[in-house]
């Protein structure tokens, strides 16, 4: 790797490490977040309300020195509570509109409890990530270069909640599942917490800042990792698998409604690509491509309702893929 390389890669590992500072038990988040950031892509989390979500991003916007919006959505939220709205003023005299941009116009947008908010406003944001820019009253606004969309959903309170449409999943790059820390861990929060409170007394701390221009390099350097054509057919048989069960088992074809998009293809061949970046490597290898799988796919997947009845997990099922694709 050339020198410039090197620089990059190590101002995104030590974005990463900061974040992790001030995020503990969470370093595969931390580390999926960036992957989503470097790829240019969203990510979907799932996890129990409390389990530093929100931390992470402004921890991220934080170094990035990015801006940062926060969207809690509602059942009673409107499409232009986002997207932003021609207001109408008088300037002397004159009477005219005038776009006033709504909360999607920033860099990291913390979308919480998207499944709360109806279909129209789920369709707003993901028109916003989709095609990075946002019509309003016939005219097209573009969204900044460094825009990423990290949506929550829960999935204790299923009651008075919208799930998002499939083909509106298969948008994020990414679906996490964010579990409980372990007990070390929570030891350690509850001190860096407390720390925190200290600290916030004491200002003008001083802490690491790293540029956007350090994604934006990075993400010219991953147009350069190499996927040689035995990795291509690897990506584009475990897709297929998810697509025709039947020609390698039984219960694979028992749990299989519905196999992954184009999308999906899509998003092994970035994440993959951004995993092998990361960990100093000029091409893709089949480790790569098992390292991002279950995020990358988990969402795409539809099981059956046998899969349901016998509580077996996409997890599960991308393993079995997995088992069975032979590496070319």
């Amino acid at each position: 790797m050339a020198h410039s390389n090197h620089s990059t890669l190590d101002a995104i590992k030590t974005l990463k490490d900061e974040v992790q500072k001030s995020i503990i038990g969470q370093d595969y988040v931390v580390e999926r977040l960036i992957f989503a950031l470097l790829a240019n892509g969203n990510i979907l989390v799932e996890g129990l309300p409390g389990l530093a979500k929100t931390r992470a991003v402004k921890s991220i916007a934080k170094v990035l020195e990015a801006g940062l919006s926060r969207i809690q959505f509602t059942p009673d939220l409107l499409p232009s509570d986002i997207t932003g709205t021609e207001v109408f003023y008088s300037d002397g005299g004159k009477e005219q509109f005038k776009f006033q941009p709504g909360p999607i116009f920033n860099n990291l947008i913390l979308a919480d409890e998207i499944n709360r908010a109806p279909a129209k406003v789920q369709a707003a944001l993901l028109e916003a990530m989709e095609e990075r820019q946002v019509t309003v009253a016939g005219k097209t606004y573009k969204l900044p270069d460094l825009f990423m969309v990290l949506a929550t959903q829960n999935p204790i309170e299923q009651e008075g909640t919208y799930p998002l449409p499939e083909a509106q999943m298969d948008r994020f790059l990414m679906h996490l599942y964010i579990d409980y820390p372990d007990e070390e861990s929570e030891q350690k929060i509850i001190r860096l917490v407390r720390g925190e409170e200290n600290k916030a007394k004491d200002k003008g701390m001083e802490s690491v800042k790293i540029t956007q221009e350090h994604i934006f390099k990075a993400r010219e350097q991953l147009q350069d990792i190499h996927v040689s054509e035995n990795i291509e057919k690897y990506i584009v048989d475990l897709i297929s698998a998810t697509r025709h069960p039947e020609k390698y088992s039984e219960d694979l074809k028992k749990w299989l409604e519905v196999g992954a998009s184009p999308r999906g293809s899509l998003s092994l061949d970035k994440c993959a690509r951004v995993h092998a970046w990361f960990n100093g490597c000029d091409h893709v290898t089949p480790d790569d491509i098992r390292a991002v799988i279950n995020d990358a796919l988990r969402h795409r997947l539809i099981l059956s309702y046998e899969a349901n009845a016998e509580s077996i997990s996409s997890n599960h099922v991308i393993s079995e893929v997995v088992k069975l694709v032979a590496v070319p």
